[in-house]
């Protein structure tokens, strides 16, 4: 009896089976086997054909492949109804640890619905290669270890199964090892390694082996391992020096410390079993202890004590080398230490004179010093050669057995060098030789030979006139070479006398430091130069002396005024002068000269106009004061013309002296009669009538006229020539003195050199005679002859000139 509590799920379950009748659902399985690791696309089989199902109703029906473990590794293609490869299949990845793998799936299609089981079986291929959990395996092996010794080894493995899985084991090629497979419960290899031949780690310290394994598939595969064997070493070698006996030189009196010889032990062994101890034996002397030290650890021997060759000459030594094992071993060696003589004493020199100070004269081969030399070595140790420096001017001369004499080579002079340090050195031919050396200084006493000497030859000493007494002209400083009253100078002026002055009177030179001054102010017109000699003279017994020549040239100052020594002026500055009215163009109407006592450039003298009344009717020459017209002089310029003319001179600063011509026009020149005056004769005849005609035609309609009737008659007017004389359009008649007398020229030929110039260009003629008995010169101006007769009063004038005595 069915429960009223169970109705329900009776009643469930049995719908569910109508249902399931009515649907007409399937539980047939197909199977179907593959190899791993198909291509994607690859076909398994043609599923809808092994149904039995209508391939065309496929995609109809909905027909589908369920998905396993999260992942669509196969699908049916509706069209073919074919089961193909969609991701590549791992049996390793799919069934771990599995001999057999099996993929379940389901397929479902509808209208009806029918589900088919498949089951797809993953077949093994051979994937995979065996490879070892550890690349390299590591054993430490003692060398003592007898053969036949096993070592466990790790195995490798291979996740295939079955002829793929692994197969056996191979190990490289050793003569020491060799391995043993074995077979487990579950069929797995696994090896050990077989020791064959006692191991020496001082042959083989290291061995490399290689283990491979190798699988059953086809084609086969292969992993390998790499195992390290290390020898672990044993105290099985004792220590051994390079060689059985030692010969060491060294020389006597080597530092304390110095290395004489590092004695190597060498130990296969390693670790504490090859660490050496260096010691002495009982066989070794106790001095030869004492002398040399021995460093347990490094083998060194080193000098202990100074080593004298004539103490000992050779030590006998045994060294043993032990190493720190458990038992440990031992080697020893001879060393023989053989001591060399050296050259250990150094060569004495010993001066037994000096002769010091000396005269810097002293003679050629004088002995200045006689010194020792020795040497406590003997042959060649003992041989000593002495030197000095080649520079010096002195030679060693050995006058007897280890004994030289010190003498003089050639002429000393102290003002070159004022003493010598003569360095005695003395080396003996000891190998490596030895040397000392004693430096002595020789002083040179002065002796008065050498002049004083003066820096120039000759002195050009230049003083500008109008000095103050007492200026200081130069500095004349002589130098001497010598020391102390040889050297203090003191300086003369050679007395020389010019024109009855004596050179004292002129200049003074302080004795002691060669100034020279000037006693008197110079005047450049009087005295121009002067020529004497200075002496300067040392203290010494006897005295020496030089001199030099002094020139002294007196400079010029522009200190003079210049003088105007034509136009001539009887008194005062202002010189009056008639020209003709009718004078051409480009005439000359006077000359200035001046003159200048000063000299080059203080005397260069230039003119120029100061004062002019009509600039455009004058000119005047910078250079030789030469005044002429511009133009003809015409109705409109006045009667009466000033000019102003002045002449300065070049120097700094400049000075000048002014002259004032007064020009008068005259229509006609009348011969000047004895007493130089000049009378001009004008014609005026129209004057009168001119005024009557202007006052009487003054009426305004007439003027014109007028004025054209007198223009012609102005232009028609001559001046009637003169019967006293005929015309002389070029003549300048001027009025003055006829007696000149200037004490203050200094050149009378320049003077009169240009009075005849002017005169000549006034149309007169210049004779200058000399007076006898003296210098002076008698000058006439006479008037050149006319053709008419001359009358007495018509006398030339005198000129006399300045004279000197």
């Amino acid at each position: 009896m069915v429960s009223p509590k169970d109705q329900p799920w009776v009643r469930c379950t049995l719908v569910f089976l109508l249902f399931l009748e009515g649907l007409n659902i399937t539980t047939s399985v197909t199977h179907y086997s593959i190899p791993e690791e198909m291509k994607e696309g690859s076909v398994v089989a043609n599923l809808a054909v092994d149904l039995g199902l209508d391939v065309k109703a496929l995609d109809t029906r909905k027909m589908r492949l369920d998905v396993i473990a999260n992942k669509k590794y196969l699908d049916v293609n509706k069209e073919t109804g074919e089961l193909y490869i969609v991701d590549k299949i791992d049996r390793e990845h799919l069934c771990i640890s599995k001999t057999i793998c099996f993929l379940k799936m389901d397929a479902t299609i509808e209208n009806p619905i029918r589900m088919f089981n498949i089951e797809l079986e993953i077949l093994d291929i051979n994937d995979n290669a065996p490879h070892f959990r550890r690349d390299t395996m590591h054993l430490d092996i003692s060398e003592s270890t007898p053969a036949g010794e096993r070592f466990a080894l790790n195995n490798a493995v291979d996740p295939d199964i079955g002829l793929n899985s692994i197969k056996t084991y191979f190990l490289s090629e050793s003569e020491h090892f060799d391995i043993e497979i074995q077979t487990g419960r579950d069929g797995s290899k696994f090896t050990n390694l077989i020791l064959k031949k006692t191991l020496d780690r001082e042959q083989e310290a290291v061995h490399n082996l290689i283990l491979t394994a190798v699988d059953g598939g086809v084609p086969t595969r292969s992993g390998t391992a790499s195992i390290i064997v290390r020898v672990l070493d044993t105290n099985d070698n004792s220590p051994q020096f390079d060689k059985e006996n030692y010969s060491i030189y060294i020389t006597e009196n080597s530092p304390v410390g110095s290395l004489v010889a590092k004695l190597n032990a060498t130990d296969l062994d390693e670790g504490s079993n090859s660490e050496i101890v260096y010691s002495y034996s009982l066989y070794t002397s106790e001095k030869a202890q004492e002398t040399f030290s021995l460093n347990p650890n490094s083998g060194e021997i080193r000098v202990k004590e100074m080593v004298n060759y004539e103490d000992y000459e050779i030590y006998n030594m045994e060294i043993i080398a032990r190493d720190k094992g458990v038992n440990s071993l031992s080697g020893q060696c001879k060393l023989t230490i053989l001591v060399t003589d050296m050259n250990d004493n150094h060569p004495e020199i010993s001066i037994k004179s000096f002769l010091s100070p000396v005269k810097e004269n002293i003679a050629v081969d004088t002995v200045i010093s006689v010194i020792s030399i020795s040497d406590k070595d003997a042959g060649d140790n003992g041989i000593v050669d002495i030197s000095i420096p080649k520079h010096l001017p002195f030679v060693l001369r050995e006058s007897s057995d280890n004994y030289y004499e010190l003498v003089v080579s050639e002429p000393l002079d102290r003002e070159k060098v004022p003493e010598y340090d003569i360095t005695f050195t003395v080396t003996d031919r000891g190998s490596p030789p030895l040397s000392d050396n004693e430096t002595m200084t020789l002083e040179l006493l002065d002796v008065n030979d050498n002049v004083p000497q003066f820096p120039q030859s000759f002195y050009t000493i230049r003083v500008m006139e109008n000095n103050a007494p007492g200026a200081l002209l130069n500095s004349l400083t002589a130098f001497d070479p010598d020391l102390h009253e040889n050297q203090y100078l003191v300086y003369f002026i050679l007395e020389k006398e010019i024109a009855n002055t004596s050179m004292s009177m002129l200049f003074s030179i302080n004795p002691e430091n060669g100034n020279l001054y000037a006693l008197k102010t110079f005047d450049y017109e009087i005295e121009k130069e002067f020529l004497f000699h200075v002496e300067a003279r040392d203290s010494g017994v006897p005295p020496l002396s030089s001199n030099v020549t002094v020139h002294i040239i007196i400079v010029d100052q522009n200190d003079n005024t210049p003088v105007i020594v034509s136009p001539w002026r009887a008194h005062g500055s202002v010189v009056e002068e008639k020209i003709p009215r009718s004078t051409d163009k480009g005439s000359l109407v006077a000359k200035v000269i001046a003159i200048d006592t000063d000299s080059v450039q203080n005397s260069r003298i230039t003119y120029q106009f100061l004062q002019v009344t009509d600039a455009t009717l004058f000119s005047l020459d910078q250079y030789n004061g030469e005044i002429r017209t511009m133009r003809m002089f015409s109705y409109r310029d006045p009667r009466h013309q000033r000019l102003v003319v002045i002449a300065k001179d070049n120097g700094e600063p400049a000075l000048s002296a002014t002259v004032t011509i007064k020009l008068s026009t005259v229509e006609t020149a009348v011969k000047a009669y004895s007493d130089m005056t000049e009378v001009p004769l004008e014609y005026d005849i129209f004057s009168d009538l001119n005024l009557y005609l202007v006052i009487g035609l003054g009426s305004v309609s007439f003027l014109l006229l007028i004025t054209i009737l007198v223009t012609i008659v102005l232009k028609c007017q001559k001046p009637k020539p003169s019967k006293a004389a005929p015309p002389c359009r070029n003549s300048v008649i001027s009025e003055r003195n006829s007696t000149i007398a200037d004490s203050t020229l200094v050149s009378n030929d320049a003077y009169w050199y240009s009075l005849f110039l002017a005169e000549t260009r006034k149309g007169k003629l210049v004779v200058r005679q000399p007076v006898p008995k003296g210098s002076r010169y008698i000058v006439s101006s006479l008037p050149r002859s006319t053709g008419m007769t001359e009358t007495s009063d018509s006398a030339a004038s005198t000129l006399q000139g300045p004279y000197k005595d």
